[in-house]
């Protein structure tokens, strides 16, 4: 038994030793990681809010957005970044692309739910005393619909988190880049250090982005509403997902 201590010991100390050597580095890397997963949540929020107000007055095109949102998660994230090496290189476009795609889709799920779920005597009640129906959609119903999409983004940014470290095999930013160079030469000097800090990084990164997305659901969330959405079943979903995934 005491030689496995040791041993444990041994790497703990060589991954501290390696923390300490590449901390300019691991800041940096950590800092490009977590710039490219919030830009990418927020391009993803807007572009499926825009799509979401498009489709969801009608059953066939929500229907359509949730098929589409569905198949899209069960493409391969390493297979499609693959893909658009051919078209676009190597480097951040590519990266961009992949994050921002994969994003997109729960929160473009949750969009159309959300919307869908708001009472039509609300909706009557905005247009009866004379709003027009964007000012309807942007002032009464998305932000009725807004704690279901947020639970969309929360959703989103720990996916992509990690779908952003498989984008670095296209060199793109990230924290990435230490686990596949720590795989690319594994055995070598500080390859298990590489790739140790690569993965805890990404999970720590992952812990923090989720806490201030609590904090801005806080801010942006009036009581009131949130009383309502405490009890709809995408939100309960959603919880159960989180505590238990699949």
């Amino acid at each position: 038994m005491q030689p496995s201590a040791c041993g444990e010991g041994g790497d703990g100390t060589r991954v501290w030793d390696f923390v300490r050597d590449s901390q300019q580095q691991i800041l940096f890397a950590s800092w490009q990681h977590f710039s490219l997963v919030v830009q990418c949540l927020v391009l993803a929020t807007v572009l499926a809010v825009v799509l979401s107000a498009l489709v969801y007055r009608s059953r066939t095109a929500s229907a359509l957005a949730n098929g589409v949102s569905a198949m899209g998660l069960t493409i391969p994230s390493f297979a499609l970044i693959g893909l658009l090496i051919a078209p676009f290189g190597f480097g951040v476009v590519p990266a961009v692309i992949v994050v921002t795609f994969f994003a997109t889709l729960p929160i473009l799920r949750n969009a159309v739910v959300g919307l869908n779920s708001i009472p039509a005597s609300v909706v009557e009640s905005a247009r009866g005393i004379g709003m027009s129906r964007f000012r309807t959609l942007a002032t009464v119903e998305l932000p009725m619909a807004w704690p279901i999409i947020l639970a969309g983004i929360r959703v989103s940014a720990q996916m992509v988190m990690g779908i952003a470290a498989v984008a670095a095999y296209t060199l793109g930013p990230g924290l990435g880049g230490f686990i596949f160079s720590g795989l690319s030469r594994l055995g070598g000097a500080n390859a298990f250090e590489s790739v140790v800090v690569g993965v805890v990084g990404v999970i720590l990164l992952a812990i923090i982005l989720d806490l201030l997305l609590v904090v801005l659901s806080r801010l942006t969330t009036s009581r009131g509403i949130r009383v309502r959405n405490t009890n709809h079943p995408e939100l309960r979903r959603e919880g159960q997902r989180r505590v238990h995934p699949a």
